[in-house]
């Protein structure tokens, strides 16, 4: 097992998803000729071909590991999560990851990406024989410029809908003006309590670029919150152009009366998440 979470960490950490350098593509294709926006979408471009070509960081942070596991009834957790923590070692030692782990109180770097929730790892059992692993490393930045809010939000002017769900998220992403290394993908989590909501908003992570969101009220607001971002003039890295964010995912939840949150989580152009299969000693990577 270790071998493959390895192997899955590799191509994380080196290896942009296709749906997303396609969503690169078609951001930089509306970008004019010879513009700051157009420049800095080929310096991204040449960046994720040299690293899926040598095999190395497409980002010199690597981020937090964030893993999420689902297995079958009857199996053992502990033996999942010491492969985990073995393969974030090697891959650390093999330079796929940044010695990124510092404790918070003394700053101290652990050296080898392990520590007191770190990896952050997510067990989940579902009615399959085998083992899926879906991994993403999120960057500082991006992380950084997340936001929660809770409805009513007077100051926005937010009430408890999706209108005002949408005055959360267009205020998340003007505030962050570009920084998290823009053009980058929000997702958003509605309802839940403090910590679930946020989950959801980074679980909308793994939703494919080109998807459709399966609730038609949800999909409309993705649609229109995408247009709505993209025409705020941000632009890659804040220094202007028509390609902000690319794409918006939303995710709901039941809550309870008393509160309504909405959860905005970015992830930066450099959009690192991967999954895979196990069943046995086989791994079947990216297999949606």
């Amino acid at each position: 097992m270790v071998k493959h979470i390895v192997e899955l960490i590799r191509r994380a950490s080196t290896d942009i998803s296709e749906d997303v350098v396609e969503a690169i593509l078609k951001a930089r294709r509306k970008e004019k000729a010879g513009s700051m926006a157009r420049n800095i979408f080929d310096q991204i471009l040449r960046n994720i071909e040299l690293a899926r070509e040598k095999s190395v960081p497409v980002c010199q942070d690597t981020g937090t590991n964030i893993f999420y596991v689902d297995y079958p009834a009857g199996t053992s957790t502990g033996p999942i999560r010491a492969a985990i923590v073995a393969a974030v070692r090697q891959a650390t030692r093999k330079y796929y990851l940044r010695p990124n782990s510092v404790e918070t109180l003394s700053g101290k770097n652990t050296g080898d990406n392990v520590g007191t929730g770190h990896p952050s790892i997510h067990f989940n059992q579902w009615g399959k024989k085998s083992i899926r692993l879906r991994l993403m490393l999120k960057g500082g930045g991006s992380e950084n410029v997340g936001a929660q809010y809770k409805l009513p939000d007077p100051s926005l002017s937010a009430g408890r809908d999706l209108a005002g769900v949408e005055k959360c998220v267009i205020h998340s992403v003007f505030e962050a003006q570009g920084e998290g290394c823009a053009p980058g993908v929000v997702g958003v989590g509605i309802g839940g309590d403090r910590a679930s909501s946020y989950a959801l908003s980074k679980e909308q992570f793994f939703r494919r670029l080109d998807d459709k969101n399966p609730e038609p009220a949800l999909r409309k607001t993705e649609e229109r919150l995408l247009r709505k971002l993209n025409s705020l003039g941000i632009g890659p890295m804040g220094l202007g152009g028509k390609s902000t964010v690319l794409g918006v995912k939303v995710g709901v939840a039941n809550r309870v009366p008393a509160s309504y949150f909405v959860s905005v989580s970015y992830m930066c152009w450099a959009y690192r998440r991967r999954s895979m299969i196990l069943e046995g000693d086989k791994a079947v990577y990216d297999p949606d």
